[in-house]
Order: C-alpha cells, then structure tokens, then sequence
C-alpha cells in the first residue's frame, strides 16, 4: 500500500471562491471567526489539489470546484466527485498556517497530524500520556524533549483521526508503541516539511488495533502520518501549477 501526502501555506491559497463548490460557500460563510475561515479554506485548497494530484485531475478553479470536501458524520472529511464518492481517502491537518492532506485508495484508514514543535508542560505529558510514553519523556535529553513530546502528542492526533474520533476520547487509549529516533539529527533541520522527504518509522496501538506510520523534522514542524496497513515511504504529490490569484 502507498500514501501520499501534500503540504500546501495560506500564501497558495487563492483569493476568490471559485474554486469552492456552490455548498462549500454557503459553508465558508457560516464562519464568523477569521483564524477558522482561514483554516476551513486553507484546508480544503490542500485537499482540492491533493485529490486532483492522486486523481489525475485538472486543478483549474472549475475542476477544483468539482471536488467538494464533505464533513461525515464523525467530522472526519470525505471527497465526493461532481456529487458522487470519490474513489479516495484523505486526512487533513493544519498548523501555523499551514496545511497537510494525506492520499490513499478508497477504503484506506489514515490519519495525518502536523504539530509545532514547542514546550509543553509537565502537567500536559501527566494529563494526556500513558505511563510508557511518560517514561520516554523522562529518559530524554533536555534538548530533544519538546521534540519527543511533540512526535508522540502528534502520533496520537493522526491515529485518532484515523478512527474517526478525534479528541473525542481519552488520548491514553492511544499509545506511541514505538519511534525509529533519529532526534539529534532532526533536531538540527531548518527547512520547511516541504522541502525535504526524510521520513522515519512509528507505531501506535489502539486498544488491540495497531496503525504502521511515518514522521519527519522540517524546521519549527512535526509531521506524522499512520495508517491501518503498513505503507512505504509516504511519497509528496507534485505542487500544482497554479498560484493564487
């Protein structure tokens, strides 16, 4: 099985909202907050040009408009094709500005979550670690703990995702089983998650359930991916032509 994955800044983002289907502007304008308007579009121009990437689709703006980001009933999103399902799956993460969808065939369970690397508190890993990952926190360098933190705190969100549930349940069903650490040298990188491909191993466990993932370092980000079978390196769809306009 293979996931591919697209990185896309709020600076690509095209201005007007042709690009949106006729449901998705009476959506946008039900936002009133300006940070969520700026996600919610940001989020759907990333998984616009990610579904018509792995699709081979066009990305002009009526082509786009065609691809309509559908919230399920669990919140998780779902890509319907001029009006019928389309044959993928996708997760969505935003941070900062920035915004990340994972690709697979229909069928495919993923969950994809980009974080900051910043500090976080000792009550933070007490309140929504397992003894295990806490144990890890503890053993770590000072200078790799907020990385480390911020790996198993993202690992968790993506295999929440990938269960459709989200922060709907305890983070402590969720366990980082296990990390392929190459912190020291991650620590050092300065580019964007877009700009470089250096992807490791983790797994998580649900319950009996265990996801195979990948994470990478890009400057101040954390980015991870898991999914229900075990993939190759997640492979980066083709930026699209187009810029904003």
């Amino acid at each position: 099985m293979q996931v591919y994955w697209l990185e896309q800044g709020v600076a690509e983002v095209r201005a007007d909202a042709d690009w949106l289907s006729v449901a998705e502007v009476a959506r946008f304008g039900s936002f009133h907050i300006p940070k969520r308007r700026l996600d919610w579009r940001l989020g759907r121009w990333t998984a616009k040009h990610a579904v018509a990437a792995y699709l081979h689709l066009p990305c002009d703006p009526s082509a786009l408009a065609a691809i309509e980001i559908r919230p399920a009933a669990s919140g998780a999103p779902e890509v319907f094709l001029e009006g019928s399902a389309a044959p993928v799956s996708i997760s969505l993460t935003h941070r900062d500005s920035r915004a990340v969808c994972a690709v697979g065939d229909s069928g495919t369970v993923l969950g994809c979550d980009l974080e900051i690397v910043e500090p976080r508190s000792d009550a933070f890993v007490s309140d929504y670690f397992t003894p295990q990952e806490q144990e890890v926190v503890a053993r770590a360098a000072q200078a790799d703990r907020f990385l480390i933190v911020s790996l198993l705190w993202s690992a968790k969100e993506s295999t929440l995702k990938a269960i459709k549930e989200g922060l709907r349940i305890d983070t402590r069903q969720v366990e980082v089983a296990s990390f392929e650490s190459s912190i020291a040298a991650t620590n050092a990188a300065t580019e964007s998650p877009s700009s470089i491909d250096v992807w490791h191993r983790l797994q998580t466990r649900f319950e009996q359930q265990i996801f195979h993932g990948w994470w990478q370092r890009g400057g101040e980000f954390v980015l991870t991916l898991v999914s229900e079978l075990e993939s190759g390196t997640p492979m980066r769809l083709p930026q699209p032509a187009n810029r904003r306009a």
